[in-house]
C-alpha cells in the first residue's frame, strides 16, 4: 500500500502494523506520553517516523549496491543499524497512543538517477538525506509540547548529527562548522521528504 504524504502526517492511512518500542531512551518514557500527545506533535512525530523510513530505505539500497570501500561500508552498515532503532523508538510513541505507525511497505521513496551507482554519489546523498533528518529532528524538538519526549529526541538528533559529520567528511568537507544547525519548520521538513516519495 502507498500513501500520500497528506495521508501520512494526517494519519488516515489504514492496515501499517503496529511496531513495539524497541528499547532505548524513548522506550522508558512513551507510556507517559500514550493517549496524551497533542495532535500537533502527533503529526511532528509521523514526520520523524517518515525521516527514519527514508534513511533506513536509503541505507538498505546504499550496502545493498555494493560501490563501497570496507570504511564507507561499516559506516552506512551502523547508520542503518541506528535508523532502524530510531524508527523503532519514534513509530512507539504512536504506538503507546493507539496510533498506527507508517511501516516501510506504506511509502515508495524515490532518488536521483545514479545515486547507487558510486560511493561518491551515495555518501553525497547521505550528507544531504543526513542534513534533512537531523534538521527535522530539530525543528520538531523547537515545537512538540510534550517535554518527557525531548531528552530521547535529542539523543536521536545527536546521532544524526555525528552521521552528518562523518559522511559530510567522507566526501572532502569540514566536519562540522555550524555552531548552530539549522531546524527546520514542518513544512520544509515535510516538502524535503516529498522529494523522495513518490
Amino acid at each position: 500500500m502507498t500513501i500520500t504524504r497528506g495521508q501520512f502526517l494526517s494519519g488516515s492511512a489504514k492496515g501499517s502494523a503496529a511496531l513495539l518500542v524497541a528499547g532505548g531512551v524513548l522506550g522508558e518514557f512513551v507510556d507517559s506520553a500514550a493517549a496524551a500527545l497533542p495532535s500537533n506533535d502527533t503529526v511532528y512525530v509521523r514526520l520523524l517516523v517518515g525521516a527514519e523510513l527514508l534513511a533506513s530505505d536509503f541505507y538498505s539500497q546504499a550496502i545493498n549496491a555494493s560501490v563501497t570501500n570496507s570504511a564507507v561500508t561499516k559506516y552506512l552498515k551502523l547508520a542503518y543499524f541506528n535508523e532502524q532503532q530510531h524508527y523503532q523508538s519514534v513509530a512507539g510513541i504512536l504506538s503507546g497512543e493507539g496510533v498506527t505507525p507508517a511501516v516501510s511497505n506504506d511509502i515508495t521513496f524515490t532518488y536521483p538517477s545514479g545515486t547507487f551507482g558510486s560511493q561518491d554519489s551515495i555518501v553525497a546523498l547521505a550528507k544531504s538525506l543526513e542534513d534533512m533528518t537531523l534538521g527535522t529532528y530539530l525543528g520538531a524538538m523547537s515545537q512538540i509540547q510534550t517535554t518527557s519526549l525531548l531528552t530521547g529526541l535529542s539523543q536521536i538528533a545527536a546521532c544524526e548529527a555525528q552521521h552528518a559529520s562523518y559522511f559530510t567528511s567522507a566526501s572532502g568537507g569540514r566536519a562540522f562548522r555550524l555552531s548552530f544547525p539549522p531546524a527546520l519548520s514542518i513544512t520544509q521538513a515535510s516538502n524535503a521528504l516529498a522529494v523522495y516519495s513518490s
